[in-house]
């Protein structure tokens, strides 16, 4: 298939044939590939699932977060920031539920400094809103801040200059799940050599939160085939199966 923009489109169709192929026959199917954790009793209705605390909290949150930002925004700790054009600190909902974590930033992010706006945040727009959800509902952020020269994996330097901005955004949104994209996070995250093909579609944990592995939505769109879209979406599933939004 061909890497177009129409294309894009392809997996949020995908996957609504898989839900309504589903619903039809009524199936109880574990998604593909999946070792499942013991998915909890939904508490929380679809409608209000990005409202975990109440607007206090949540503005409390916010600012945390806002102050995180203004930190890397000032960072100097690695050689990331010489050549940066903005940082990209991370953005969405500070009680999300779901925190979907990538590499680093691309060159789209690097002049707008707002995470997965490129070509492969479009597809990672398709795969959330796939799931019932949107940009607004989740948190989307990277392992490291700036953006690494060619868009080369990060060093471990740099991502260890990052860590401890990452960690407290994890603390502070506190999500039921994190979604982690590709091999340079899923191994930063999970402190494995283990690559993403193995690791995908099994659940792990970090400090007491479930996570997904699965496949950075790049490397989807270099190898945009039935297979690679399957296998994600399994993933997506899964962690739809936990959060009770299936």
């Amino acid at each position: 298939m061909t890497d177009t923009p129409d294309s894009l489109d392809t997996l949020a169709d995908a996957a609504r044939q898989v839900i309504e192929t589903e619903r039809a026959l009524a199936g109880d199917v574990l998604p593909l590939g999946a070792n499942p954790l013991p998915a909890p009793a939904p508490t929380k209705d679809k409608a209000v699932k990005a409202d975990k605390t109440d607007t206090a909290e949540k503005a409390e949150k916010a600012k945390k977060l806002d102050e995180i930002a203004r930190e890397v925004a000032e960072c100097t700790a690695c050689e990331l920031c010489r050549q940066r054009n903005k940082p990209v600190p991370g953005e969405g909902n500070p009680d999300a539920r779901i925190f979907f974590i990538g590499e680093g930033p691309g060159a789209e992010e690097d002049l707008q400094g707002i995470p997965f706006v490129g070509r492969a945040g479009q597809l990672l727009d398709k795969m959330i809103e796939a799931m019932g959800l949107t940009r607004q509902d989740v948190f989307i952020g990277n392992v490291v801040k700036c953006r690494p020269p060619g868009n080369r994996a990060p060093t471990p330097d740099e991502t260890a200059a990052c860590w401890d901005y990452l960690r407290r955004q994890i603390e502070i949104i506190a999500p039921e799940v994190i979604v982690v994209m590709g091999n340079a996070a899923a191994k930063v995250l999970l402190e494995t050599r283990t690559g993403i093909t193995r690791l995908r579609g099994q659940w792990h944990e970090v400090w007491g939160i479930p996570v997904m592995p699965t496949f950075h939505p790049a490397y989807v769109l270099r190898q945009y085939t039935p297979d690679n879209r399957r296998k994600v979406w399994s993933d997506l599933q899964a962690v739809m199966e936990h959060l009770g939004l299936k």
